[in-house]
């Protein structure tokens, strides 16, 4: 495939990553909540992606990416907030292969731990795009392959592979709902629903404090320059050249939603469904929950990305002001 098609996308690639996929990813399930249907006035469908390998959806596009190296690669590098790196490391180990990973020097402890306990080397730097791109290409000119975590064709179509299983398991839906940070998961959402040849909206929700997909869209080109400030730290990254050109042409819409109805959307999916997730899939319950009206009367699918959640700090600062606002059943 080429980098930038001026026409269609390989969309048989969606097909061909779900076969290479069968049997290394989990099919993760599909859960529903009466009390947050009645609450939002929708039917709400969530894909446990949190559940599946190394707690995220980047193991897919991981995984597909390791598959389709070369026997004579060694190694991979890439850069990452910690869950595709976690996912790379993983995916490299299972080839034997190793996984240098660049994170953020503030990258969330327990994303640190899961990247070595993978066996992923870490290289820290300055918590800025520049600084992680600098120092992966660094890693590159030592020989290491690139497995960029959201701006390459294996990643797109592997995390493609999440919203297929979607629309395979949960028949009618209007609308689907994902995170977007560098757009790995929203882009390949968009792939996957062009390739069903459904009639189905796929809108994304973004962190206000880290809105470069929101403005790239906006302004018809991608912005680079903004510095991510959010809680939702899976979602720092900055939109790639790639996933820039697919959401720019399928993607319905971005809805912005801040770190305090981020907070609140946690709180009810705690209390709803049980399931432990990270603040990053918290931001499509927060999607819903501030514009109700664009989901009312929707059969909708929801993309919980991630539950590599820090407990600690959780359960010292974030807990109480999450479950501030929550009703009681």
């Amino acid at each position: 495939m080429s980098d930038f098609p001026n026409s269609e996308f390989d969309l048989a690639e969606v097909e061909l990553s779900q076969q290479r996929l069968h049997g290394k990813v989990h099919r993760t399930e599909i859960i529903t909540s009466t009390s947050l249907n009645q609450q939002f006035g929708c039917e709400l469908f969530f894909k446990c992606e949190h559940l599946q390998k190394t707690g995220a959806f980047k193991y897919r596009g991981a995984t597909n990416a390791v598959l389709q190296l070369d026997s004579s690669i060694t190694g991979v590098a890439t850069h990452s907030s910690g869950n595709h790196g976690a996912a790379l490391a993983a995916a490299a180990a299972d080839r034997g292969l190793a996984a240098h990973i660049v994170m953020p020097e503030n990258s969330v402890q327990t994303k640190v731990d899961a990247v070595k306990a993978y066996g992923g080397v870490i290289h820290f730097c300055e918590p800025n795009q520049q600084s992680r791109e600098q120092l992966l290409q660094q890693l590159i000119e030592q020989g290491l392959h690139k497995v960029h975590p959201y701006d390459d064709w294996r990643i797109i179509f592997g995390q493609s592979t999440a919203t297929a299983e979607l629309l395979e398991d949960v028949d009618g839906l209007d609308i689907v709902v994902v995170p977007v940070g560098g757009g790995g998961l929203t882009s390949g959402a968009c792939l996957a629903v062009q390739a069903s040849k459904q009639d189905i909206a796929v809108i994304a929700a973004e962190p206000a404090g880290a809105n470069d997909s929101y403005l790239s869209l906006l302004q018809s080109k991608r912005i680079t320059d903004i510095q991510p400030d959010t809680i939702a730290d899976g979602l720092r990254a900055i939109i790639g050249a790639r996933n820039f050109v697919i959401m720019n042409r399928y993607l319905d819409r971005i809805i912005l939603v801040d770190d305090a109805e981020i907070r609140d959307a946690l709180g009810l999916v705690w209390q709803y469904t049980k399931q432990l997730i990270e603040p990053s899939s918290a931001t499509v319950v927060a999607a819903i929950a501030k514009h109700p009206e664009v989901f009312a009367g929707k059969r909708i699918g929801l993309i919980l990305s991630g539950g590599n959640a820090d407990i600690k700090r959780l359960l010292a600062g974030l807990i109480p002001q999450t479950l501030a606002g929550v009703k009681t059943q």
